[in-house]
């Protein structure tokens, strides 16, 4: 491969990097051709970019975003892909549904809500962090939650209020 087209991936991975608020580093090197096309149809489905990349173009790429993604230049060993998602815990939940069936992918490393999860063991808890939508949803529940109360509070004072005065009335 040139320089130049070196160049022009880096340059795309890096864009793509900035871009990304979330992205998973997976290992999918034992799969066959059937396994890895129904991942990349999984993917696909559930809008989840999948990117197989040269460690060392990645890295370059990471380091060239601005922002310090040192914490996972360790995992970039072997064979590496790439999950690129707008919603942080659908690739992890994709993952281990794949799993179901085999032992592969394995996750190496996640960048997700501007943390990082380092090592296959954190799966489950990228599986369990909450979107923002789902946190924006549970917020307005609970928020709502008070009010309610307070309304049916009032509508059935009221009726009380109105039987008490009643019951006065005709006496």
């Amino acid at each position: 491969m040139r320089r130049e087209d070196k160049a022009v991936i880096i340059d795309n991975l890096a864009a793509r990097l900035k871009d990304a608020n979330h992205f998973y580093l997976t290992d999918i090197s034992d799969l066959n051709a059937e396994q890895t096309s129904l991942l990349r149809r999984k993917c696909f489905e559930k809008d989840i970019e999948l990117v197989v990349v040269k460690n060392t173009l990645l890295k370059k790429a990471m380091e060239k975003t601005g922002t310090d993604f040192s914490e996972l230049f360790g995992e970039l060993k072997g064979s590496t892909s790439i999950m690129f998602t707008e919603v942080g815990n659908v690739p992890g939940k994709l993952i281990k549904e794949f799993r179901a069936k085999g032992d592969k992918p394995i996750l190496k490393g996640a960048y997700v809500e501007e943390s990082f999860y380092i090592g296959d063991n954190q799966l489950e808890a990228l599986i369990h962090i909450k979107s923002k939508s789902e946190l924006i949803a549970d917020v307005i529940a609970l928020l709502q939650s008070p009010a309610k109360n307070v309304v049916s509070a009032l509508q059935s004072s009221g009726q009380n209020l109105t039987g008490i005065l009643k019951t006065l009335s005709e006496k």
